[in-house]
């Protein structure tokens, strides 16, 4: 067991190790300045991009791929959090939207096709995680949506999402998420292509073992 004293020194290590990385990672990306045109990063990899002082994209100007017209009911739909948890969730749209809001302006890009910054506004998978009692912090969580013959599934490492770096929008650059967009929640992927953001999504589920290609 930690001593205190032992304790403190590794969230020390670890708090100087997370920002040694974070600079390392900075440096490796491109600084991309206000003002640059959006059509010049379509064949960009975002995870290859600093993009802190982008302009945000005017909402009429995002592009739109793949299902575009699910309609949620909000009386039947219900997002569901299990897996590698003690307390599986299953939550209403309006206690999604009470728990405390996650917000963050990140980039998407489709490959050759589109790119456009967001204003994204939603909840942590971080916090329901907790709220569920994840069971632990190795493996990675699979993302599901919409519920139906249309389900769409993907995956993301365990560390990114306890780094909020992949959560849950439901608002995006002030208004409430289009249907278009993936209303009543999307994936947010930081460093993702957008052919991973999850529209429409009702399941998060976590697995604790290494994702199939990780593995030896």
């Amino acid at each position: 067991m930690f001593s205190r004293r032992s304790f403190l020194l590794y969230v020390l290590g670890a708090h100087v190790l997370l920002k040694m990385e974070t600079a390392w990672a900075n440096v490796q990306q491109t600084i991309i300045p206000k003002g640059a045109r959006l059509e010049d990063l379509v064949n960009k990899n975002p995870a290859e991009l600093d993009t802190s002082d982008l302009d945000i994209t005017p909402i009429e100007n995002f592009g739109v791929m793949g299902l575009e017209d699910y309609e949620a009911s909000l009386e039947k739909w219900r997002l569901i959090v299990d897996g590698n948890v003690a307390e599986p969730l299953t939550l209403s749209y309006l206690e999604v939207m009470s728990l405390s809001p996650l917000e963050k302006t990140v980039l998407l890009i489709c490959p050759g096709v589109f790119a456009y910054n967001g204003l994204w506004k939603g909840v942590s998978i971080k916090e329901l995680l907790s709220k569920a009692r994840l069971k632990s912090d190795n493996g990675y969580v699979t993302i599901r949506g919409p519920e139906g013959n249309y389900e769409k599934v993907e995956k993301f490492s365990l560390p990114e999402v306890l780094k909020d770096q992949v959560f849950l929008a439901y608002e995006v650059n002030g208004v409430v998420l289009p249907k278009k967009h993936g209303f009543p929640l999307r994936v947010v992927a930081q460093n993702h292509y957008g052919s991973e953001w999850v529209k429409y999504v009702y399941r998060v589920t976590v697995h604790q073992e290494t994702p199939p290609e990780s593995r030896s």
